[in-house]
């Protein structure tokens, strides 16, 4: 198990435990006898470490030459975990509409579909440049929803983070779009 994988691994890890500092398991009863905008930045801080631990881990793969199929399996379902988590438990504390999370989502089922039927013929499909610009996208937006738009917040009033939410939903249906027209043969064969 190389560092890059073990990289990949922690940021899964760490989805529980971001989830334990944002999320009431019931009504407004959390787990951690903590206030809730303490764990929401405990959170938000969470999320920015398992986001860092994405982009290391492809530099370190690259750069140590050490890329994996291993790798490129579990680091984009590693990211869809990540990302599908905070998303829907912003839905939960309505900080957002379901909209964007479900274009997201379906969008993260469809590229799944995709690499299965491609690795039934031994096929790994590894992510996008396209796709990597979406998640760094995705990250950022919900990083800056956990912080209410902190530190952006200091000189304006505009939800950055949700702005940049709907970036994320254009780069998520172009990229998709990609995906399926770069893979369409293997698709329809």
């Amino acid at each position: 198990m190389n560092l890059p994988n073990k990289l990949t691994i922690f940021r899964i890890i760490l989805i529980p435990v971001f989830l334990l500092m944002l999320l009431p398991v019931y009504s407004d009863i959390t787990i951690l006898p903590i206030p809730t905008e303490v764990g929401r930045r405990i959170a938000a801080f969470v999320f920015l470490v398992a986001s860092l631990t994405d982009f290391l881990d492809g530099v370190i793969a690259r750069k140590n030459n050490c890329v994996t199929t291993f790798g490129k399996f579990l680091d984009p379902i590693a990211d869809k975990l990540l990302v599908t988590s905070a998303l829907m438990a912003l839905i939960q504390l309505g900080d957002i509409s379901a909209w964007p999370a479900i274009i997201i989502i379906a969008r993260e089922f469809i590229v799944t579909g995709i690499r299965i039927i491609a690795s039934q013929d031994g096929v790994v499909i590894a992510a996008s440049s396209l796709g990597k610009v979406k998640t760094f996208v995705q990250m950022f937006a919900i990083f800056f929803i956990l912080t209410r738009n902190y530190p952006i917040s200091l000189f304006t009033s505009l939800p950055v983070g949700k702005y940049l939410l709907w970036i994320a939903v254009i780069f998520t249906i172009y990229s998709g779009y990609d995906y399926l027209k770069s893979n369409w043969a293997k698709i329809i064969k």
